[in-house]
């Protein structure tokens, strides 16, 4: 089979990851590591911990969990109040601010367990979207250029406002209440993408109350917006099927052309996480609380600090949602206009940075969990109530945004699924984004040599700056579409 050419629209501007609240307690001793399996690795309970941790990695991706401060940061999280089970790290976790991304943790609701914005991360309810055009590569490619340029012009990307929907105060409150439903009650989308969409398009117990006027203020003009980062829009094409009948209730076939989202919650986000951060360092000492890290600031989930948090996070996870709608939108109306065509078909939208209310059996008893997944995706498994009827008995879409010049995947949940049925949320990267941008440095005029089926895209912005992928393992995007072997493969093989 020929391997198909996908073009990449990413966002452009590099900014300082997850801006410190305040500056981390962590320091960098060993942490000893005993293997139980051949990608399984258990940290054994000491000190402060009140469960052990367990790593999901190979031997070849050891050395880059090892040089960082990420299992350090496993350890303290294992030290939370109400803490069942583990403390556990996806195959591309990486250090991050309080949890390290890629970590997930479930507290006992019932049992003093409590809440932590750090294990959701600034950028709540980050997620991708998948969406599978009626083209296959070679229908699409004398459109091709015409498409690129359409995206280049629709898409809103980089740092500050310029969203797809300018809204009123009012419209704002209503997609913290109703995230991607109230988009498409107002005409954007139709129902069927509700159903594609994980928790029906909207979370409930959304609450604007606990959301700061601040975080309105950022919120506002951002609705179908990238962003800047490692968010990105890219045109992909689907190289290998190894599941055909899950493939088939994906809507997904070989050399289809798809695009894939990656965004989340903006500057909301941002500045809810920050805010509620700055509460509970306040309150945890009324509460009793001891934390090994000051940025595992948390409150028990069923205080009021802890339920405004959920609240404010909730919003933000809905305005997440209408977020990567409305760029969904945006790219069915460029393919309108390129092709003539706008039928593009939601495969599945999932965050990756969220705190879920879920019922889970720990030691035999079925329990009430607050689960914390930060840079992991939830992996539900075939015959799953919380699935559309239409995926029960294929499970779940994973979906796991390759690094650039590498392959995304599209995985679905196992029954008996690890870690609460969460897995990885993408391809990981061995250095951070300052450290790449140090590394890989090119002059503003583009290269004279450009990889075949590939073209520069207007550079409209004053602060971008052009890349070319690093040599390492980075998740990265670069603002040079430049061509890439993409592929949307439904798999078993999901990991843990």
């Amino acid at each position: 089979m020929s391997r198909g050419r996908g073009m990449a629209l990413a966002a452009t501007v590099f900014m300082a990851w997850e801006a410190r609240v305040i500056r981390s307690d962590v320091s960098t001793p060993t942490v000893p590591l005993v293997q139980e399996e051949p990608v399984r690795w258990r940290i054994q309970r000491h000190g402060a911990m009140r469960v052990p941790g367990i790593v999901f990695a190979s031997k070849t991706l050891l050395p880059d969990v090892l040089s960082d401060r990420s299992l350090t940061q496993v350890v303290n999280v294992a030290a939370l109040p109400g803490i069942v089970e583990a403390s556990y790290a996806m195959p591309d976790i990486h250090w991050g601010y309080g949890f390290p991304i890629g970590g997930v943790a479930a507290t006992d609701v019932e049992r003093d367990g409590v809440v932590s914005p750090g294990g959701v991360g600034f950028d709540i309810s980050c997620g991708v979207r998948l969406l599978a055009s009626p083209f296959d590569r070679d229908e699409l490619a004398p459109c091709f250029e015409a498409l690129m340029d359409e995206l280049d012009q629709r898409i809103p990307r980089g740092l500050g406002g310029g969203g797809v929907w300018r809204l009123r105060d009012e419209q704002l409150n209503q997609i913290l209440l109703g995230g991607s439903r109230y988009a498409v009650e107002q005409g954007f989308g139709v129902e069927r993408d509700l159903e594609r969409c994980e928790d029906g398009g909207a979370v409930g117990g959304g609450d604007p109350a606990h959301v700061s006027p601040r975080a309105m203020q950022r919120g506002l003009r951002q609705v179908g917006s990238l962003g800047s980062g490692n968010h990105f829009l890219e045109v992909q094409v689907v190289q290998d099927i190894y599941d055909p009948a899950v493939a088939t209730a994906f809507g997904l076939r070989a050399d289809q052309v798809c695009v894939m989202i990656h965004c989340g919650s903006r500057g909301l986000g941002h500045q809810i996480c920050t805010d509620h951060v700055r509460t509970m360092l306040a309150t945890m000492p009324r509460y009793g609380i001891e934390v090994p890290d000051r940025q595992l600031a948390c409150a028990p989930v069923d205080s009021p600090e802890g339920r405004a948090y959920l609240g404010a996070m909730a919003a933000a996870a809905n305005y997440g949602r209408a977020n990567r709608h409305l760029l969904a939108e945006a790219v069915r109306d460029a393919f309108a206009r390129a092709t003539g065509r706008r039928e593009l078909d939601l495969v599945y939208d999932v965050s990756h940075n969220l705190a879920k209310t879920e019922e889970h059996i720990v030691d035999g008893e079925r329990r009430l969990l607050c689960v914390h997944r930060k840079g992991a995706t939830r992996a539900l498994p075939p015959g799953d109530r919380d699935l559309p009827r239409s995926l029960r008995a294929a499970g779940q879409p994973v979906l796991i945004p390759g690094s650039m010049g590498t392959a995304s995947y599209v995985l679905t949940g196992v029954a008996g699924g690890g870690a609460f049925h969460s897995t990885c949320h993408g391809a990981g990267r061995t250095m951070s984004r300052h450290a790449a941008k140090r590394r890989v440095q090119e002059p503003r005029s583009a290269p004279s040599s450009k990889p075949a089926g590939s073209r520069s895209a207007p550079d409209r912005s004053k602060s971008c700056r052009r890349k070319r992928p690093s040599p390492t393992r980075t998740s990265t995007k670069w603002f040079r579409p430049v061509s890439r072997r993409a592929c949307a493969a439904g798999s078993r093989d999901c990991v843990p």
